[in-house]
């Protein structure tokens, strides 16, 4: 609030009140500044902090949700200051393929209220609001007549439609909330059972899991032809993540993995389809991903585990290390013993991502002039300073093993220097692999290693139709929907998340 020394108001009730105003509005400030200061302390603790002192994303965003919702109430009871006559409103429009309801607020009589003269219309003024309709249930009965024949005393009736699940109340629509409730939201089955008891119907979990097997039985077919497509690519990214699945005989959980395939060209402007496949299995052993990708032939992106070496076994396939993997051995040891050569190291990274950075998004024949002319000698310089320096340091010392980890996989992090649709690191199967981590902290666990299966196909599919910008639920219902009527096995490819044209609107 600006005060205008030179037109103070001579009323002193109403200086007073003005006074009190700023004091009020200075006290909100201070505060506000009190919270953002409190917040940049959390946000370096988080960045720069020991690990256990560091703070999760979830609880940080949390502190941002609670930061914005302070500053909308403070900007709410502050008088709200005319704006300009020609001021543009700044937030983007509302999506046209919202429904409008139009609500027109006219003046109250035909006559002139200052004048009494006769009005005529010159325009309209036009704002929107967004407003929610919460989500219902429905029951949708079916009723089947039936007819008799007086002649040859025969009763005619329609065949009773084909259920998603056998017996069972869910629609298609209602398996296809589930599911994206679950794997899409990471709202696991006890909670979605109590919302739907709000709603006056009493679901248990127990009966939205059957649900949830019976729709996984459907698209584990779509799951295995989403398997084929990124099989059939030459460049992939390869990753894994422990997921608890409890261990009926032990009385306790075990450590089961997702195994995680991503094909991804949008770096290097490719023509096909982004895709991401989650393979279950009940443990790490080298022999997974060997089986998982027997028929691939290529570059897989991969970080430090040590059982991706037996991919090259047969020379069908090349491995590229990760840069990020390296870069955090570096930025460890930086962090704890805050040693000029772990920053020296971090800074020649630092350079060939800024050079990546001005290439993505281009061919590959660009891409790979540009790291052939500028990345390439950086690469080779800090090869021969990494060497250099190692035998200065102790053997044992952190700083020696973070050398150590980077010359013992020079070959695969000098890979992007000889193919230009090769990355840097392994951020999109990094990427992948964050929804299942939020999902594992939600879910608890899987309940068996069938379960772990269902959640690969299903997270799989979801992820996939992410990926490919495709509204989860819109796809996943229709596509239920086609395959409970007898969609044909050799046109899978139709459903696919970014072959998917739907039929028929979602709230139809």
């Amino acid at each position: 609030m600006r005060l205008d020394l030179d037109n103070l108001p001579s009323d002193v009730a109403l200086l007073q009140e003005l006074v009190r105003d700023m004091a009020g509005a200075a006290l909100t400030r201070e505060g506000e500044i009190d919270r953002l200061k409190t917040l940049i302390k959390q946000l370096q603790r988080m960045q720069f902090g020991k690990r256990s002192e560091r703070l999760d994303p979830d609880q940080l965003a949390l502190a941002l949700e609670d930061l914005g919702a302070d500053i909308g109430r403070v900007e709410e009871s502050a008088p709200a200051p005319s704006p300009p006559p020609e001021s543009k409103p700044k937030r983007k429009p509302l999506p046209d393929h919202l429904p409008r309801e139009d609500v027109v607020i006219d003046v109250d009589g035909p006559a002139c209220p200052c004048c009494g003269g006769a009005l005529h219309p010159i325009g309209d003024s036009v704002s929107e609001m967004l407003d929610w309709v919460p989500a219902k249930l429905k029951v949708i009965r079916i009723t089947r007549p039936k007819y008799a024949c007086r002649s040859c005393q025969r009763i005619a009736q329609a065949p009773v439609p084909e259920r998603p699940i056998a017996g069972g109340l869910a629609t298609p629509g209602l398996l296809a909330h589930v599911l994206v409730a679950k794997y899409c939201d990471h709202l696991p089955l006890y909670r979605q059972s109590k919302i739907f008891a709000r709603h006056g119907v009493e679901l248990e979990r127990s009966t939205l899991a059957g649900w949830v097997g019976g729709a996984a039985w459907w698209l584990e077919a779509l799951h295995r032809r989403l398997g084929e497509h990124v099989a059939a690519a030459d460049i992939l990214f390869a990753d894994d993540t422990p997921v608890p699945v409890l261990d009926p005989g032990r009385g306790r959980t075990k450590t089961g993995r997702l195994w995680a395939y991503v094909r991804d060209q949008r770096s290097w402007d490719g023509p096909d389809p982004p895709a991401a496949l989650y393979i279950y299995a009940p443990d790490r052993r080298a022999e997974r991903p060997e089986a998982h990708l027997a028929r691939f032939k290529g570059v897989v992106h991969v970080d430090g585990y040590a059982g991706f070496e037996r991919l090259t076994a047969n020379g069908d396939i090349t491995l590229a290390a990760c840069w990020a993997h390296t870069r955090r051995k570096f930025h460890d040891v930086a962090e704890a013993e805050n040693t000029p050569l772990a920053h020296e190291a971090l800074r020649r990274i630092a350079s060939l991502y800024a050079i990546e950075a001005e290439v993505r998004g281009q061919t590959p024949a660009h891409r790979l002039a540009a790291r052939r002319a500028r990345s390439k000698p950086l690469v080779g310089a800090m090869h021969a300073w990494l060497e250099r320096e190692l035998p200065k340091l102790p053997a044992r010392g952190a700083l020696a093993e973070a050398i150590r980890y980077a010359l013992t996989r020079w070959d695969g992090l000098t890979q992007f220097l000889h193919d230009g649709r090769i990355d840097l690191d392994t951020n999109p199967v990094e990427r992948a692999i964050r929804p299942i981590t939020l999902g594992r902290k939600n879910h608890l666990f899987a309940g068996s290693d069938g379960g772990g299966e269902r959640w690969a196909v299903i997270a799989s599919l979801i992820e996939t139709a992410k990926l490919n910008t495709v509204e989860p639920y819109g796809w996943l219902r229709d596509t239920l929907e086609r395959m409970v009527a007898g969609h044909p096995v050799n046109r899978l490819d139709e459903l696919l998340p970014w072959s998917w044209k739907p039929q028929k609107p979602v709230n139809a």
